[in-house]
C-alpha cells in the first residue's frame, strides 16, 4: 500500500485460501493483459478466460504466459468444457489442458443437461489432474434450482475433488444467485451457508451493488468472481472499507439516514 491507514479490515494474503478475487477476461488483447497485470496482479488471485473465448482468442499461449509471468493462474470458462463434453471429447479436454499447461479447470453443466453422477465423475477424474473449481446452477434464467438441491449439488461435488465450487451468476449477475434484476437472492445464499462453509465457494458477483452485498454479510475476505478487469481495483477498496459504499461498515459505525425529514414543530 502506497500509505498507512488505521482500522482497516485483515486481509489475507497470497496465496490464500479464502478472500479470493477470480477476475474474468472476456477478449483482452496481450498488451491489455499486461497492462492488466502491471496495475491489478497484487489483487487478483486467478483469471478465468470466459467461457470459450480461448477457442478464438489470437496468440493464446502468449497470452498466458503474460499471466503466468505475473504469477497469476489461469483456467479456461467452464462452457468450454461443456462444448467438449456434449461432443464426446472429453479426452480432447484433457490433453487440451496438458497443451497449455493449465493447472486449473471448471467444470460446470449450467448450458448443457448432464447427469450430476456423471459431472461428479468428470471432477474426480480431472481433480488427478489439475485444481477443480465446479460451478453449480444454471444459465437459464428461468430454471429455478430450490436451496436444499443447491446445498446437495455443492457438497457432493466437494465430495468428488472440486477445490471450490462456484455460484453461477454470468458474467451479468442476473441468473442463478440472482434475480434477473441483479438483487440477490438472499435466502437462498443464507441457506447455502448453514451447510458449506464460506471459505469453499466463490459468489460470481460482477455488480458493484453486488459484491457490496457479499462483503457486508461475509466481510472483507468473501470469495468472489466473474470481475471484470477495470473493477479489480474498486472491488478492493471495497473490501477495505475504502469506498462509500463500504465506507463506515467496518468502522462500527452507523450510517445515519439522511432522508428522514426533521419533525415538525408546533408553535
Amino acid at each position: 500500500m502506497n500509505y498507512d491507514l488505521k482500522n482497516l479490515p485483515e486481509r489475507t494474503t497470497k496465496p490464500r485460501q479464502y478472500g479470493f478475487t477470480m477476475a474474468m477476461d472476456k477478449g483482452l488483447s496481450i498488451r491489455e493483459a499486461e497492462d492488466f497485470v502491471s496495475m491489478c496482479a497484487d489483487h487478483v488471485d486467478i483469471v478465468k478466460l470466459g467461457w470459450a473465448t480461448s477457442f478464438v482468442t489470437p496468440r493464446l499461449k502468449d497470452k498466458l504466459k503474460v499471466f503466468k509471468e505475473a504469477g497469476l493462474p489461469t483456467y479456461f470458462g467452464g462452457t468450454l468444457f461443456e462444448a467438449f463434453v456434449i461432443r464426446d471429447q472429453f479426452d480432447d479436454y484433457r490433453r487440451l489442458l496438458d497443451k497449455f499447461d493449465m493447472s486449473f479447470a471448471e467444470v460446470s453443466d449450467g448450458s448443457i443437461d448432464l447427469d450430476h453422477d456423471k459431472k461428479c465423475d468428470y471432477i474426480a477424474k480431472l481433480s488427478e489432474q489439475v485444481t477443480v473449481l465446479s460451478e453449480v446452477g444454471s444459465k437459464d434464467a428461468d430454471k429455478i434450482i430450490p436451496p436444499y438441491m443447491w446445498i446437495d449439488l455443492m457438497q457432493k461435488e466437494l465430495d468428488a475433488g472440486a477445490w471450490k465450487v462456484i455460484g453461477e451468476a454470468r458474467e451479468g449477475g442476473n441468473v442463478g444467485l440472482f434475480r434477473s434484476t441483479g438483487e440477490v437472492r438472499s435466502g437462498l445464499v443464507q441457506e447455502i451457508l448453514t451447510k458449506i462453509p464460506f471459505e469453499k465457494i466463490i459468489w460470481e458477483a460482477p455488480q458493484k451493488a453486488q459484491q457490496v452485498w457479499f462483503i457486508k454479510l461475509l466481510g472483507a475476505n468473501v470469495n468472489l468472481g466473474n470481475i471484470a478487469p477495470e473493477e479489480v481495483i474498486p472491488l478492493e477498496t471495497i473490501r477495505l472499507g475504502l469506498r462509500g459504499d463500504t465506507f463506515l461498515h467496518f468502522l462500527g459505525i452507523e450510517k445515519k439516514n439522511t432522508n428522514t425529514a426533521p419533525p415538525f414543530e408546533i408553535d
